[in-house]
């Protein structure tokens, strides 16, 4: 029976490009597991959207005398052509600027403040006084009092990964002059988060043994640290975000902290709205046979492991529904460059756009998979982009395709050609397939994607042995009947990798797809190898990927700049 998913995707800044970063780390992953998924038969709903009301957002509007509106919708408008370029098919993606997402976040906010869960209180915020206001988080920089970094933000320090409130920060200076800021009292509406600590804890240690182990002991540790949870202020002295349901609160918005993460249910809503099924939202936030998944990078570890469940339990608790806790949050490490840390705000970056001006996506797509930081930070550099390139997509798996569809298209009238008796080495390459093809399967599913690649770039080393072995253009003047069924045998191997290389090179997939005479998406068959029928016409093939110089790496260097 087909299973409920719902694929919850990290809400980018819309400040800047995408950078492979970020798209090997939080939105390529979800997209191979929900080709997946959808592939044998399982309902899935996709979303995630740009986060507008970030500082970030604001921090660029400043330096560019620009309103925060204005980059807001010029990043979402690209955001939405990068998804296309790298075929990342969301059911929606949205933003946090829409009337859907304002309406569902002071829902939320009313609903905790008539339980209890969210109080008034006052606060000591930064103040800086050549600016004459208080300032944002991100507006705060200095030396993280944890681990002594320098370069932390007011909000959380990238070094050792710890949310932080500015005023814990050493040596504070306002990012825009430089100065150091005073600290005033401001009132401010705060979540009761310590009052859920146990309840966490509790629920995160119990049928958790699927997470990834730095996950779930980041997440418990923080629950048993010290006092655990912390009230926290979900508002801030701004006119930019997602207005306070209160009359006399107009000076102040909802902090982005808070409302972000209910994107997902916003998102959610909206996306039932949009297909004339309004009440179907509720199949995945209400349904506990529905299992939600959460895809971030591992500096947003914090905020869906510990503060959404919390607030999803109070949301629970005030509303009488019983909303989904997440079922997993697969985070992942980061993907450095040369050894640092991506980052928009900061300009490091190799930006996923202007890649799409030189390259293809798959090659993108399967290097950022192969080297996935599913345990550890991986390092992108273009000379690893190349050699897998050529070694292994143009080398491995381009070659057999090529070899195999081009041969047969040649010399059997454009034809699959009529296999007669297997013998034991054809019927030990099929079974290695639908073997590797479960594999690839179960590894997807448990979020292990350079296991699942792995495991089909090996069964395509094994269908280029089994080429060699065999020699069908040997056997072709020799034996024109074993030809034809080792090439039969060697489609159907194809066929099958087809399937189980699909969720991670979609667009070639497709294209072969169409070679081998299919008609419709490529996964409308399911995760199965489909044997192929003697006399169905194929189509003339090209090659599925391009060599690249081994020069374009100084060029890429020079690029970056580091």
């Amino acid at each position: 029976m087909p299973e409920r998913i719902l694929v919850c995707v990290a809400w980018p800044y819309a400040n800047g490009s995408i950078h492979i970063g970020q798209l090997g780390g939080a939105y390529l992953p979800p997209d191979i597991f929900a080709r997946y998924h959808r592939t044998i038969g399982n309902d899935v709903l996709m979303v995630s959207g740009s986060d507008q009301h970030g500082t970030p957002i604001t921090v660029r509007a400043e330096q560019e005398g620009r309103s925060p509106g204005e980059i807001a919708a010029e990043f979402q408008a690209e955001f939405l052509e990068t998804w296309k370029g790298m075929g990342i098919e969301f059911d929606l993606f949205t933003t946090t600027g829409t009337e859907n997402h304002a309406r569902v976040s002071q829902e939320m906010f009313k609903a905790l403040l008539d339980s209890g869960d969210i109080y008034k209180d006052t606060m000591d915020l930064p103040y800086c006084a050549k600016e004459q206001r208080f300032l944002l988080d991100r507006y705060v920089e200095g030396t993280c009092p944890i681990c002594s970094y320098d370069g932390a933000r007011g909000d959380q320090c990238d070094n050792c990964g710890n949310v932080l409130d500015p005023i814990d920060l050493k040596n504070r200076r306002c990012k825009f002059d430089g100065s150091e800021p005073e600290i005033r009292e401001s009132e401010h509406f705060f979540h009761r988060l310590g009052a859920y600590n146990e309840a966490v804890r509790e629920w995160l240690s119990t049928g958790k043994e699927h997470w990834r182990k730095n996950v779930l002991n980041l997440s418990i540790s923080t629950t048993k640290t010290g006092e655990g949870l912390k009230d926290r202020a979900i508002t801030r002295d701004l006119t930019w975000g997602v207005t306070i349901p209160l009359e006399g609160w107009d000076d102040k918005r909802i902090y982005v902290w808070f409302e972000a993460v209910i994107g997902y249910l916003s998102a959610s809503i909206e996306w039932a709205q949009k297909s004339g099924e309004p009440d179907r939202w509720r199949e995945y936030w209400l349904d506990p046979a529905c299992r939600s998944y959460y895809f971030i990078g591992k500096d947003n570890i914090w905020f869906h492991t510990l503060i959404w469940p919390a607030q999803l339990m109070g949301y629970s608790k005030a509303t009488g529904d019983s909303y989904n806790l997440p079922y997993d949050v697969p985070a992942n490490q980061y993907v450095t460059i040369k050894g640092s840390k991506a980052s928009t705000s900061r300009r490091l970056a190799v930006w996923v756009p202007e890649f799409l001006t030189r390259y293809d996506p798959d090659p993108l797509r399967y290097y950022l998979t192969a080297i996935a930081p599913e345990t550890s930070d991986s390092d992108f550099t273009w000379s690893g982009f190349v050699q897998r390139n050529n070694d292994e997509l143009v080398a491995t798996w381009g070659n057999l395709v090529n070899r195999v569809l081009t041969f047969t298209y040649r010399n059997f009238d454009q034809r699959v050609p009529e296999a007669g008796e297997l013998t034991g080495d054809d019927r030990k390459l099929l079974t290695t397939v639908e073997e590797v093809l479960l594999a690839t399967g179960n590894a997807i599913a448990a979020c292990n994607f350079r296991t699942a690649l792995e495991a089909a770039m090996g069964a395509a080393r094994e269908a280029n042995r089994y080429l060699e072995d065999n020699a069908p253009w040997k056997l072709l003047k020799e034996d024109r009947d074993r030809c034809a069924t080792v090439l039969w045998t060697a489609l159907a191997a194809v066929n099958g990798l087809k399937i189980a290389f699909y969720p991670f090179l979609p667009f070639t997939c497709e294209k072969l797809h169409g070679y081998l005479g299919g008609e419709g998406p490529v996964g409308a068959a399911g995760w199965t190898m489909v044997k192929p029928e003697a006399g169905s016409p194929l189509r003339e093939p090209e090659a599925l990927f391009k060599k690249l110089d081994p020069e374009i790496v100084e060029l890429e260097d020079a690029r970056l700049g580091v």
